[in-house]
């Protein structure tokens, strides 16, 4: 009986070690080697654009907007902007404290 185990576990690591390598995410694998045999350089990406801060929403006091807070998105009424720290004091609807989130996570209505 023990050899009967032994014998399955080292065929199953035997099977285990053959199997081959999962494909590297490697953009660079399927493309053609150049002249000397070598992999051509990767390209290289543009860097991704930023909001700049005249495209974020033009907001002021009593302003209805969607927020996100934790991944959940809320109604809310805008109680202050700070421009400077970019902070937005919001009032969700249906709370009574008020809460302070970056003034990218909110979506003017």
């Amino acid at each position: 009986m023990t050899r009967t185990i032994f014998a399955v576990l080292l065929l199953s690591l035997s099977i285990a070690a053959c199997e081959p390598a999962p494909p590297e995410p490697n953009s660079n694998a399927n493309s053609p080697a150049n002249a000397n045999g070598q992999a051509s350089p990767a390209p290289v990406q543009s860097p991704v654009p930023v909001a700049s801060p005249s495209a974020t929403p033009q907001l002021k006091a009593g302003d209805k907007v969607k927020v996100t807070i934790s991944g959940v998105i809320s109604e809310a009424t805008v109680v202050s902007v700070d421009d400077k720290t970019e902070q937005v004091t919001v009032k969700l609807q249906g709370e009574t404290k008020e809460k302070t989130v970056a003034i990218r996570d909110i979506v003017k209505q």
